[in-house]
């Protein structure tokens, strides 16, 4: 097997760019990929910000800053994968799409390149086996932002080989202060089978007059130590990622804890999917985040 040298990303957006950026700062030669140059020059923009805070805050030189640019290259063709070590996918949590992404990619990339999806609940075996590479397919499940949290999931799918596990685990460790922990394919993997759960059980504590959705956030940063309430977390993670994440879950395993609070599904209905909308559990329009009003109607 390879070396990993080059790796290729799929998306630029709230996960991509942040992977992209992780990868490169690690000194690997990265090349990321977007439908058009317009959301592509949002992405790596977005890379830009940090790189430049990071400067600001005296957590990074000039000269580093400027090299793990360098060694970032933005495309919309995917042409430009061919010579890959490792592909990484990053788009859209939807079955379907993935699935024509990694047949159109899997003609292109070389043979010997590594397949690894981001997804954070979808099995890694159904994509796997849409390829002619089952073996050498794995799950790399980063956390957003991805910048900044620690944790990635390394999944090991049925058909993945030692070889590929071992290669995958290894990349994971070598990225700047990540945490790779290996997991199997199970729905939700580690952090979600168990995370999803609890966010959930706070919408339906919320709908049942437990508490406010501040009081209740407030309550869980107080009493378990947490860096941020339930409901806050959701909106951060999206409240349709959170929703598709449920999907997942319940066809799984077909347990009332995984399914979706009637709360949930009308704020799906409402586009009020969290901080990336402007809007979830809390309106973010103003100064400050204030509890979304039309939840108490």
């Amino acid at each position: 097997m390879a070396e990993i040298k080059k790796v290729g990303i799929v998306g630029c957006g709230l996960m991509g760019h942040g992977i992209a950026q992780v990868v490169a700062t690690a000194g690997y030669d990265v090349v990321v990929r977007e439908v058009d140059d317009a959301t592509l020059q949002k992405g790596l923009g977005k890379i830009e910000k940090q790189l430049a805070r990071a400067v600001e805050k005296g957590k990074s030189t000039q000269e580093d800053a400027d090299a793990i640019r360098a060694r970032l290259n933005g495309t919309t063709d995917y042409a430009d994968f061919a010579d890959a070590d490792l592909i990484i996918e990053a788009i859209t949590e939807n079955l379907g799409l993935k699935l024509e992404m990694w047949k159109e990619l899997d003609a292109i990339v070389k043979p010997d390149a590594i397949f690894a999806t981001n997804t954070s609940s979808l099995a890694v075996i159904d994509q796997a086996a849409s390829t002619s590479r089952p073996t050498l397919f794995a799950g790399l499940h980063f956390f957003n932002p991805a910048q900044v949290m620690k944790l990635v999931e390394v999944v090991r799918g049925v058909t993945t080989t030692d070889e590929t596990f071992d290669a995958v685990l290894a990349f994971a460790e070598s990225l700047q202060g990540k945490i790779a922990i290996p997991t199997r394919d199970k729905a939700g993997f580690i952090v979600n089978r168990l995370l999803v759960p609890y966010m959930l059980d706070a919408m339906r504590a919320y709908e049942e007059g437990v508490g406010s959705i501040a009081e209740i956030d407030a309550a869980m940063k107080a009493g378990a130590g947490h860096p941020m309430g339930p409901l806050t977390l959701a909106d951060l993670v999206g409240n349709d990622t959170t929703g598709a994440i449920c999907d997942v879950l319940f066809d799984e395993f077909r347990e009332r804890r995984f399914a979706q609070p009637p709360i949930l599904r009308k704020m799906l209905s409402a586009g009020w999917y969290g901080r990336k909308a402007g809007i979830g559990f809390y309106d973010y329009s103003g100064d400050e985040p204030v509890e979304n009003p039309g939840l108490a109607r």
